[in-house]
């Protein structure tokens, strides 16, 4: 069901949102958490979208927040989403003029009491999400850099802004990947002396991932260029010969160790709601996530050593 609230103010969003949860026969909200969506009207509903999908795993209040016309005179326009997409409560809220400096103040009567807030900007996002009025309302805080125009260039500034509880989807999309070099690095294996991670131009998870293994190995790895799609290859140098793990079509990965028969193993890209699901599983502080920032920024400067700059 939808219900369009024009000129409104909270107090009405919430009344509406009562009257649902008793129409649907539901004594309590059922929520796990709140999810806070800072978007604009072109990327909201891809990202409603997302959140719903993730809601079906953990039922939340979705609050999108587009701000509009911010020379207009205030006003608050709601669109509620109730019984649609599963157990979640979408709320849409429009804001114009002025109103929308002060996003955090029509937000805050809203939430589900005594429920963890996450807060996710879906487009670009603000260099340090815990200082944004709408972040401070977050234990959790989620952006993507890959959204930026200057992917690399987030990412270094994520590291001057970080705090416990931020993350970001490019980091996410690294999970898969993370798992599975993990595993392989654990049987045994020559000394490492560098390696390098392939992938398409401007790939912040490719950046990440070569910071994680130079974290991890403290052997320098390198960043070199792919047409794609996402990373296509990571490569170990040991003293036995490469480690390779190859994904060059985004679905399969083919890990080719010395010695050994080649391996086929699964390895797809995933989409927005499958990131943000695993988001939403885990909302204590990623600190592997903030040490590989900073390992970023103290190697990667205006460029990451090593890096060729011709696309392969």
């Amino acid at each position: 069901m939808t219900i369009d609230l024009t000129s409104t103010t909270t107090g009405a969003i919430r009344d509406a949102l009562t009257r649902e949860r008793q129409r649907l026969g539901g004594q309590t909200t059922g929520m796990v958490l709140n999810l806070i969506i800072v978007t604009d009207e072109g990327g909201q509903y891809d990202a409603v979208r997302a959140a719903s999908e993730a809601g079906r795993e953990h039922p939340c209040r979705i609050l999108g927040v587009i701000i509009r016309r911010p020379n207009a005179d205030s006003r608050l326009d709601a669109e509620i989403h109730t019984g649609e997409a599963g157990p979640s409560q979408t709320v849409l809220l429009r804001m114009y003029g002025p109103l929308g400096q002060h996003a955090d103040s029509v937000v805050r009567p809203l939430l589900a009491a005594d429920t963890p807030v996450v807060t996710w900007w879906p487009g670009e996002g603000p260099a340090c999400p815990s200082q944004e009025p709408l972040g401070v309302l977050a234990q959790r805080r989620v952006t993507d850099a890959a959204e930026s125009a200057e992917p690399r260039e987030a990412l270094v500034a994520a590291s001057r802004g970080y705090r416990q509880g931020d993350t970001d989807l490019s980091w996410t999309r690294a999970t898969s990947w993370r798992s599975l070099l993990a595993a392989t690095m654990d049987q045994p294996h020559g000394a490492i002396s560098g390696g390098l991670v392939t992938a398409e131009k401007d790939n912040p998870t490719a950046d990440l991932i070569a910071a994680w293994l130079d974290h991890c190995f403290g052997v320098p790895f390198g960043r070199d260029n792919s047409g794609g799609p996402g990373i296509t290859e990571v490569r170990f140098t040991t003293g036995d010969g490469d480690i390779v793990l190859a994904r060059p079509d985004g679905r399969t990965a083919t890990l080719t160790k010395p010695g050994q028969p080649d391996r086929r193993v699964a390895l797809h890209r995933r989409d927005s709601a499958e990131l943000l699901t695993e988001e939403l599983r885990r909302l204590n502080p990623d600190e592997v996530y903030g040490e590989t920032l900073a390992r970023l920024a103290a190697t990667i400067g205006s460029a990451v050593p090593g890096e060729h700059q011709d696309e392969s």
